[in-house]
């Protein structure tokens, strides 16, 4: 009896789990990707958990949670810059592309 309800219970699940169409990620085993937020607190942590266990007998309790916050903040900041350095590198770049591939008529005059 108990047997019975349990198969009729797993072919009821199994069967509802056909008729939802689960999510892509899931069906294909893959995990999401995390966000460029997600994954850089995820490397602060990690750092910051290192820290903790490599410094703190001689510089406290707190390195950990320091390390974490300053992490985070370089990161932030060497990608705010990264962005603005894109923008110069590309004008740089069209600037040079346009002196070394235009036409000789620009030099003749």
């Amino acid at each position: 009896m108990l047997y019975e309800k349990l198969s009729g219970r797993i072919q009821e699940n199994y069967l509802r789990a056909r008729r939802e169409q689960p999510a892509d990620g899931i069906s294909n085993a893959k995990a999401p990707e995390p966000t460029l937020d997600e994954a850089r607190s995820d490397l602060a942590k990690a750092i910051g958990k290192i820290a903790d266990q490599l410094l703190a007998k001689r510089y406290g309790p707190l390195i950990g949670t320091i390390a974490e916050t300053t992490t985070n903040a370089t990161l932030q900041q060497f990608e705010a810059n990264l962005t603005k350095a894109k923008g110069d590198i590309t004008l740089v770049v069209t600037e040079f592309s346009d002196r070394i591939f235009s036409t000789g008529k620009l030099r003749r005059e």
